[in-house]
Formats: structure tokens, C-alpha cells, sequence
């Protein structure tokens, strides 16, 4: 028996093993994310920051208003979408008319580029109709506001359920 040792030599280049490979993909991953990330940052718009925080701070008892006045007028409205198309049954415990017109604003919780003003005609006895810009889904903010800008009632729809939304006013004062 021969003592020799025999060596082993490999003849592949380091850039030929899977090893070498495996341990750079991690950072080259995150270099990648790092890119998409601030390019997303760039391209998209962040609707939840105002220019006029302040003004819109000064501004809140205005609207709160509004909210006071459709809750004394005992203002109910009901949200229906087929497609499209919305109706709306808006109706008062007290003897208060109804104007001709209703706005109906749907706001999107993220995105304000999705946000639509859906003038709604009046089809008689406390029902309006109207059509959307376009099909909505998901969570939206509505809120339904006379023209003349006196009430406003306001509430969170899931546009995505066959359940009409029931809105009341909010009863804190």
C-alpha cells in the first residue's frame, strides 16, 4: 500500500460555482427593491398630505355645521349602485323640501385621483339618480351635500356589497 496523498484539484473558476451566486442575489435583490421603491415614490401622488393644512383646520366648525343642520332636520339617506348607475332615497322627519339636485361625492380613502362628483337629479319622492364616471370598489368615503351647501350627510361605503349604504347624521354636538 502506498501512503501517497493524492490532491484534489477543481478545475472550474469561481464564477463557474452556484455558491459565489447564491450569496450576491441578496444584495443585488435589495439594490433592485431600492430602485422600485423610489421610483414609485417619485411617480405616484400622495393624496393624504394637504398645502393649506391650516386653512382647512380653521374651516372645520364650517362643515361641522352643516352636519348640525342635517340632524336637525332629521336627514336619512340610502345609497344604491347597480353598475354605474346610483340612486338615492333621501328622507326628513321634519316637513323640510327637498331640492331638485343632490352632489354625491365618493372619496377614496388612498387615492384622490379616484375620487368622483356624481350629480344626482331628483326622480320624485325622495329618490335621486345618477351615474358614476366610473365602476368604483372597495372602501369609499360618501357624502351627500345640497346645492346650496346648508347640510351634508356623510358616510363609509363598501362599494363592493349588494347592501345599500344607510347614512344619518352623526348625533354628536
Amino acid at each position: 500500500m502506498s501512503d501517497t496523498m493524492t490532491l484534489r484539484r477543481d478545475s472550474n473558476p469561481w464564477y463557474r460555482e452556484p455558491w459565489p451566486w447564491i450569496l450576491m442575489a441578496g444584495p443585488a435583490i435589495v439594490i433592485v427593491a431600492g430602485f422600485v421603491t423610489a421610483w414609485l415614490a417619485i411617480v405616484s401622488n400622495d393624496g393624504l398630505v394637504a398645502d393649506d393644512y391650516y386653512k382647512q383646520g380653521l374651516a372645520l366648525n364650517q362643515r361641522l355645521q352643516r352636519d348640525y343642520y342635517a340632524s336637525d332636520l332629521g336627514l336619512r339617506a340610502d345609497v344604491m349602485r347597480s353598475g354605474q348607475q346610483v340612486r338615492l332615497l333621501v328622507a326628513a322627519e321634519r316637513d323640510a323640501a327637498l331640492p331638485g339636485a343632490l352632489t354625491l361625492k365618493l372619496s377614496h380613502p388612498t387615492r384622490a385621483g379616484h375620487d368622483q362628483m356624481v350629480r344626482m337629479v331628483s326622480e320624485g319622492q325622495g329618490f335621486y339618480g345618477g351615474k358614476l364616471s366610473s365602476d368604483i370598489s372597495g372602501r369609499w368615503y360618501v357624502s351627500i351635500e345640497d346645492p346650496a351647501g346648508k347640510w351634508r350627510l356623510q358616510g363609509e361605503w363598501r362599494a363592493d356589497g349588494e347592501a345599500p349604504l344607510h347614512i344619518a347624521p352623526r348625533p354628536e354636538k
